[in-house]
């Protein structure tokens, strides 16, 4: 495995679920960045109809950047007509690739579980109409989620940043989910969510930073940035035994079957 990023993803990846706008730095530094470290696309993901539409402008202004609009499960209580609306005009641009994140939250419990669930259902309804996937925030709510996604008959599915162990990765995978990694694969307690990357077939495999959120172990503590999913692709490589080329070049063509908007 090359020390130097630059080299080991020539094929350029795909940061999976990234949050430029909450960067402390510059999102034309940010972009700058991950170009340079070899990551070449970049889904800029909305938690809100404000972050949202500044999503799209990024996507916008920066080639290789593309967007995603919905409402975190945060923020589920506020998904009223008004701000399904913002959310579902985004949707009809072609630089918005995805629906979301939505989904569930059991741990923060930031809104009531009967908002999240109102919320989720509505963005299945967009994925669908809109034809375009679902990216799936889950944290302690793996049966329940799973339920409602089979209930509402989702088919584009991403789960963003995957918690779960080998079991529930195997049963999204059988689902047709896509299972996107980030820079917690590298903590050192995280036996288990190796575990389930390394079980995951290559083919339903993303990598992702959720920046500035989950900084690799080599810089926990500071912000994470797109230029930094280039240590998940590592971190996979070294658990299955793959080169980090072969990996790369996996994961990026799996990001354009995910998201169709991105080829």
């Amino acid at each position: 495995m090359s020390d130097n990023p630059r080299e080991a993803v020539e094929t350029g990846v795909v940061d999976a679920h990234c949050h430029l706008f909450l960067l402390s730095e510059e999102p034309a530094s940010a972009v700058e960045a991950a170009n340079a470290a070899g990551v070449e696309t970049l889904v800029c993901v909305g938690i809100d109809p404000e972050s949202s539409r500044r999503s799209a402008e990024l996507a916008e202004t920066f080639r290789g950047v593309f967007a995603t609009a919905g409402m975190h499960p945060h923020t589920a209580s506020e998904l009223d007509d008004a701000a399904g609306a913002v959310i579902e005009e985004l949707l009809s641009s072609r630089h918005v690739v995805g629906v979301g994140e939505t989904g569930l939250d059991q741990y923060r419990k930031l809104s009531p579980q009967e908002d999240q669930e109102r919320a989720l259902r509505l963005h299945v309804a967009l994925s669908r109409e809109h034809a375009k996937p679902l990216v799936v925030h889950v944290r302690e709510a793996w049966p329940r989620i799973l339920e409602l996604l089979d209930e509402e008959r989702a088919e584009q599915v991403v789960i963003h940043c995957f918690s779960g162990d080998s079991e529930v990765a195997r049963e999204c995978v059988s689902r047709g989910y896509f299972l996107s990694f980030a820079g917690n694969l590298t903590y050192p307690a995280n036996r288990s969510l190796r575990d389930a990357a390394a079980a995951t077939p290559m083919d339903r495999l993303l990598v992702e930073t959720d920046s500035p959120f989950l900084s690799p172990q080599s810089r926990r503590g500071r912000d994470n940035s797109p230029a930094f999913v280039v240590t998940v692709v590592e971190e996979i490589a070294r658990l299955r035994g793959e080169t980090v080329e072969n990996v790369a070049a996996a994961v990026s063509e799996n990001a354009r079957r995910a998201f169709p908007g991105l080829r």
